[in-house]
């Protein structure tokens, strides 16, 4: 994967490999920041619970995990693999972060619940291909996908998620693959809200049909630390807002991460919601610059 990676990207496999990698203090135990959330028995801790497996079957509606705590800003990232199997047609598989909600996910959305107008940033693979979403207190439909330079059935990668106050990031291991700014001075909507994050795997009609001659289907989680501003409250906490917490130092992606950033958009967005012609009017984020 790493040669391969050089052959796409051009850059030094040592640097490469030291920012995938991680450190020890990401390595934590399942416990320490998470609890499993729905499909209890269909969840399997490997590892001294560094590992936690999420099965999906014909008889189960599949499984999912959430943070312990709420948070106000951070950088919040997962090591996930797909299930090895020659079609996830009809399957969902996420990280996400959110106020409200469901996939790897951060999201402000009450567990069980409808959750309406929320905050979510999510990733899932939706019949195999990865898309991303952004909820800002509304009902999102900023839908991105990508053709990634991988396959992410055969090894675990690592997906995060950078949020503070002036943008979001999301990351393939450590290659920003789509920025959204803070432009609430412009009219755009931004999150506003706490928010946790979520995984799970699930079946949906609109991802296609499983072929449950495959299954059951295992998809796999790895690195449980967080880095992130907890808050303790319903409403946005000002201190997760401060300069000090060193995610909110950065404004602007590098020019290191601008030149991989260029380059992935240009080889593997396959589609752009700003670039969907029904959708584009209502965002007004599509008239304004977004790296």
């Amino acid at each position: 994967m790493a040669s391969h990676f050089l052959e796409i990207f051009g850059f030094s496999l040592l640097v490469f490999v030291s920012f995938v990698s991680g450190g020890p203090a990401d390595d934590v135990s399942f416990d320490q920041n998470y609890f499993s959330l729905w499909g209890l028995n269909h969840i399997t801790r490997v590892d001294n619970d560094k590992e936690v497996q999420l099965l999906l079957d014909q008889y189960s509606g599949g499984a999912g995990f959430r943070s312990i705590s709420e948070y106000g800003s951070g950088k919040f990232g997962i090591r996930m693999k797909l299930p090895d199997a020659n079609s996830t047609s009809g399957i969902i598989i996420c990280f996400y972060v959110c106020f409200y909600s469901s996939d790897i996910i951060l999201t402000s959305a009450p567990d069980s619940s409808n959750p309406g107008n929320h905050d979510e940033l999510d990733f899932e693979f939706a019949g195999g291909g990865l898309q991303t979403n952004i909820f800002a207190g509304d009902s999102g439909s900023r839908e991105e996908r990508y053709q990634l330079w991988f396959d992410p059935r055969k090894d675990f990668h690592l997906y995060e998620i950078l949020w503070n106050p002036y943008m979001v990031v999301f990351y393939v291991d450590k290659i920003p693959v789509r920025v959204y700014k803070n432009y609430t001075d412009k009219g755009v909507n931004y999150i506003s809200n706490p928010m946790h994050t979520e995984a799970s795997v699930w079946t949906g009609d609109w991802a296609g049909t499983v072929d449950w001659k495959q299954g059951p289907f295992v998809s796999s989680y790895r690195r449980f630390g967080i880095h992130g501003c907890k808050s303790q409250n319903t409403s946005m906490n000002q201190e997760c807002l401060s300069p000090n917490l060193h995610w909110n130092l950065q404004k602007d992606l590098t020019p290191h991460e601008q030149k991989m950033h260029q380059i992935f958009r240009e080889k593997h967005v396959v589609y752009d919601y700003c670039l969907d012609k029904e959708r584009q009017q209502n965002h007004p984020e599509c008239q304004l610059p977004r790296n």
